[in-house]
């Protein structure tokens, strides 16, 4: 092998072997961006077949309430949340309970924060609970999405309630995402 060095002729050099490394060419590249491009037989093809695999495999979850909690029970979340107003639009007696609630700190008047329970648990409210037939009537959730949005609704409010990178979150990631 000769190698031209700043115009003159260098020795023949033995390189060691470069380490083999999995890199994308442009032609993935296109395919990902859905450009035109001449597709790759052979361990290329068959790597994008098992990517586009992983990303239909779906994490199921399987809502279920974090004891010690308590993030639900901050019933004055803020802006970034649906109004009590448009949530109860259709029957102003559920509006008036819900706000009869709120406690001067946006907590439930029911909330124990001690103890993180709630002091009226087996009679709460209808909407206080987290149940298929109460995503159907305030969201309009059907039965069959009930587990995906409930997880996905009380993830949102842990977050605002305790942080992204709470113990709570992480808590609840783990009781939906490996039910008993």
């Amino acid at each position: 092998m000769m190698l031209v060095v700043r115009g003159a002729i260098a020795a023949a050099v033995t390189r060691p072997p470069l380490p083999l490394v999995r890199c994308r060419t442009e032609v993935e590249g296109n395919k990902r961006r859905g450009m035109p491009g001449f597709g790759l037989g052979g361990e290329a093809g068959k790597e994008e077949k098992k990517k586009k695999k992983r990303k239909k495999e779906k994490v199921e979850v399987v809502w279920q309430c974090a004891r010690g909690c308590g993030a639900c029970c901050k019933l004055d979340k803020g802006p970034a949340f649906p109004a009590p107003e448009d949530i109860f639009a259709d029957d102003p007696s559920h509006l008036q309970l819900y706000k009869s609630l709120i406690g001067p700190d946006g907590w439930c008047v029911h909330y124990h924060h001690p103890t993180r329970t709630c002091s009226i648990y087996p009679d709460r409210p209808f909407f206080c609970r987290v149940e298929p037939a109460v995503f159907e009537k305030l969201y309009g959730i059907d039965e069959r999405r009930f587990n995906r949005e409930a997880c996905s609704s009380c993830r949102d409010t842990i977050k605002a309630v305790y942080g992204s990178g709470s113990d709570e979150l992480k808590n609840f990631d783990r009781l939906t995402r490996n039910p008993k």
